[in-house]
């Protein structure tokens, strides 16, 4: 039963999909690679402590303080996500590529006065970041040796009247064990009522399963700031992120040796769409110590989510001499919350002779105070367990650095996100290179970064108490063209 546990975090899907929220839910939203304009992405999104960035008012609001006129941006990006899976004896490739918006902002900056005012400066911004994408396409296939994902279908049907199942038309059964009921993928064991079998009765079938999802979390933010003496800025956003997650898979296990009696395959078609909003308050200062170093600090609140899930399934079976058959689950429908972690970031950065800077931002997030909550559902035995057991603390470094000796600007970056499982259940970790260029003349400057990320990590087809398969291993390489065009005013 441990293993079981672990494994299902570890995922990472579960055998049977309900739809139900699960502990990696929690982590994929809650999860924030910070995208921003194509100059602070070039040197790692490391802007907390420079300012003067759209991508400031999502990570240090402080940085909106050192704006001294008004100005206008736009970042388009390219993504492509390159995916690629080992599994028992088999490999696949895949590949996703997206045209998308990484960055908007508008700010406004008034001067409050003469110099011997201590409050030189106000300004509000409005702004969009993208804080993460869920574009992916992905191809898992090998031989499944041992078992079969029908075996979880047994686990859960096991000791449950068939007669509970067959009349099942909307209830807990509805989504996955009355249409593998409808479809013969499982029956009762002759003279047993709960008690079943598969016509899979052992492993020996090639299993593949084709995933692909989309959508983002981009978060709308509305910022105030201001400067103080030239020394101290200050600034709180409040933060709107918009969340949309699709996707679709399609699972398949077929008798490629033609060794199993009566079956030639079965597969089961699921789609899942999760859309919602949050909201969240982050609050940031900076202090310029000297005419060489400045210090930030921001503290994030957690995000509050409000979130709608809406899916359905489709199993079908080719059985020899029976014939094939298919049955549909009912469209389920859900609404539930989720607060995501708080976060704390430290910044510095060292400015060298007006001609560029070492920036150096290190973020704290416990992925464990991730809760879900919903009317009606007591989640604190387990999900919400699940998470504060299986996810932990990490510490994640962003740094970079700009040589600027003229109009001309060269940029290098570089992000670390450890990984957020405990005791190396899983890998996750997140690394990023970055690079770029950029031109600034009077009132126009336009920009241009790439990004290289890669990330490994052991997803699960399927877990159950009565056999489970071998973990795939995922690794997933991610290249962006960022392209920024600002105008000042």
């Amino acid at each position: 039963m441990k293993l079981r546990r672990l494994l299902t975090v570890a995922l990472i899907l579960l055998s049977l999909n309900n739809y139900a929220q699960y502990a990696e839910d929690a982590l994929r939203f809650s999860e924030q690679y910070y995208q921003g304009t194509a100059r602070s992405m070039a040197v790692g999104s490391a802007f907390g402590a420079l300012g003067a960035d759209v991508l400031t008012l999502s990570t240090n609001p402080a940085g909106i303080g050192l704006y001294r006129s008004s100005c206008y941006s736009i970042t388009p990006e390219v993504y492509t996500r390159n995916t690629s899976t080992i599994y028992n004896d088999g490999s696949a490739d895949d590949s996703r590529t997206v045209f998308d918006l990484s960055s908007f902002g508008l700010i406004s900056s008034t001067y409050m006065g003469n110099e011997k005012n201590k409050f030189h400066f106000f300004q509000l911004g409005l702004g969009l970041n993208r804080l993460n994408n869920f574009n992916v396409e992905r191809t898992i296939q090998g031989t499944g040796k041992d078992n079969s994902r029908l075996d979880a279908y047994l686990a859960n049907a096991d000791g449950v009247n068939y007669s509970d199942i067959e009349n099942d038309s909307y209830g807990m059964y509805s989504y996955d064990l009355k249409p593998a009921w409808d479809t013969y993928l499982i029956d009762t064991v002759p003279g047993y009522q709960d008690w079943y079998f598969s016509p899979v009765p052992w492993g020996g079938v090639h299993q593949s399963e084709r995933m692909r999802t989309w959508g983002s979390v981009n978060e709308w933010v509305i910022t105030a700031g201001g400067n103080f003496s030239d020394k101290l800025y200050l600034g709180v956003t409040l933060g709107m992120p918009m969340l949309r997650y699709y996707k679709e898979s399609t699972y398949r296990e077929y008798d490629a040796a033609d060794t199993i009696p009566y079956f030639n395959s079965w597969s089961v078609y699921e789609d899942l769409t999760t859309t919602g909003v949050g909201v969240n308050i982050k609050l940031g200062l900076i202090y310029r110590a000297t005419d060489w170093m400045r210090l930030g600090f921001a503290f994030h609140s957690p995000t509050w989510y409000s979130l709608h899930d809406y899916w359905y399934s489709v199993y079908t079976s080719d059985l020899e001499q029976f014939g094939s058959y298919s049955a549909s689950s009912p469209n389920g429908v859900f609404d539930y919350h989720l607060n995501t972690p708080y976060r704390i970031i430290g910044d510095a950065a060292f400015i060298i002779k007006k001609q560029g800077f070492v920036t150096v931002e290190y973020e704290f997030v416990d992925f464990g105070n991730a809760e879900f909550r919903a009317r009606g559902v007591d989640y604190s035995m387990g999900v919400n367990k699940d998470i504060k057991d299986f996810f932990t603390t990490t510490h994640n470094i962003r740094a970079g650095v700009e040589y600027r000796p003229g109009p001309f600007s060269i940029r290098a970056g570089y992000q670390l996100y450890a990984s957020p499982y405990k005791n190396n259940i899983n890998d996750g970790a997140m690394q990023k290179i970055s690079g770029g260029l950029g031109y600034s003349t009077g009132n126009f400057a336009i920009d241009l970064a790439f990004v290289y990320g890669k990330r490994k990590e052991d997803y699960y087809l399927y877990t159950s108490d009565y056999g489970s398969a071998n973990p795939s291993l995922i690794t997933s390489k991610n290249y962006q063209a960022v392209l920024t065009l600002t105008f000042k005013h």
